[in-house]
Formats: structure tokens, sequence, C-alpha cells
């Protein structure tokens, strides 16, 4: 796997931090990491678009950070397990998986020409 499909996962990572944060945050503190998180995550996305494909960049991007935050929703704020969810979030991660595999690395195309 290249640095840029690293950066769309570091982002969808930051993704789920921003995304809870803004649900959950309080005060000066937690709203400042919920900013920093946006930054972050958004600053990585755009910069592996740059090489990657936008439109599976963020396709990426988003399937992952809405896997990671029903995840964390359900492990550390109570929420409901439903198995139709988990389900449902198996095949949109199928889904995130796929698009990955058919999307040509830009580095494997460069090389070729």
């Amino acid at each position: 796997m290249n640095t840029d499909w690293m950066k769309v996962f570091i982002a969808a990572f930051f993704e789920v931090f921003w995304v809870i944060g803004l649900k959950h945050a309080y005060d000066f503190w937690t709203w400042a990491g919920t900013v920093i998180a946006i930054v972050v995550s958004f600053y990585l996305m755009i910069m592996a678009g740059r090489k990657l494909p936008v439109g599976t960049v963020y396709a990426v991007f988003v399937g992952l950070g809405t896997v990671g935050t029903v995840f964390s929703e359900i492990v550390f704020f109570d929420e409901p397990f439903r198995i139709e969810k988990v389900i449902l979030i198996l095949v949109l991660l199928a889904g995130v998986i796929g698009l990955k595999l058919v999307t040509p690395d830009q580095s494997q195309e460069e090389g070729d020409s």
C-alpha cells in the first residue's frame, strides 16, 4: 500500500474523532480537539486526492469513517447493538474495500508509461 492510501486511512481515523466530537464536545478543550481532528482529517484527504482518484478517495474516507464511528458509538457510548446494523456496515465495508482494490495506484500507472 502506498503512502497516499495510508493518508486516506489516517484521515478516516481522525474523521471518527471529529464526528464523535461534534456530538459530545462540551468545553473549549473538547471543541479544540474536534477542530484539530477536522483539520488533520481533511488535510490528509486533500493530499491523497491530489494523486488518487478523488471520488474513490472520498468514498473510502467516508465509508471507513462511518464504520469507525458506528463501532465507537456501540463500544464507548452505549449505542444499542443491532445485528441488522452490523450486517449493513459489513456491506458498506465490502464496498469500500472493493473500491480500493479496483482503483490502480498512481505510482503503478506512472511506471507503465
